[in-house]
């Protein structure tokens, strides 16, 4: 893939089906051994780590989008190198069990292979999150 409307295009139809809560099409972006890390501390925020597969990332965003709506996503930059982007994004995050909302910003470093998303590196606010699911 390396071109970067494509990889752009691809990034920006999975932002949509996260925010559609559409789990497939989410999983579907990914490489079939594609990754997910929410970084943080584990010992902190237990939603944090890494997820390989289609199989466990299905399981693992089904279940965080049943607990976190993302209700708006504005892209602040988007920076590609070769088969790398970053993004840049404000998003408004409900979740859903407490009904508490708040707007955050989140770094989201992308690897492509194939034409899919091989590996997602997310950086958001976990002290936000913790706060939130308190």
């Amino acid at each position: 893939m390396g071109q970067r409307e494509d990889m752009l295009a691809l990034i920006r139809a999975a932002y949509a089906a996260r925010g559609d809560g559409d789990v497939e099409g989410l999983v579907s972006a990914f490489h079939p051994e594609g990754a997910f890390t929410l970084m943080g501390d584990k010992s902190a925020l237990e939603l944090t780590g890494s997820m390989q597969g289609h199989p466990t990332l299905r399981g693992a965003f089904s279940q965080l989008i049943a607990d976190f709506g993302f209700e708006g996503r504005e892209i602040l930059a988007e920076l590609v190198d070769g088969d790398r982007v970053a993004v840049h994004s404000r998003v408004n995050v409900r979740h859903h069990p407490t009904g508490k909302t708040f707007s955050t910003e989140i770094l989201d470093l992308f690897r492509f292979q194939d034409g899919k998303i091989a590996e997602l590196i997310e950086f958001a606010d976990t002290a936000q999150i913790k706060a939130m699911i308190a």
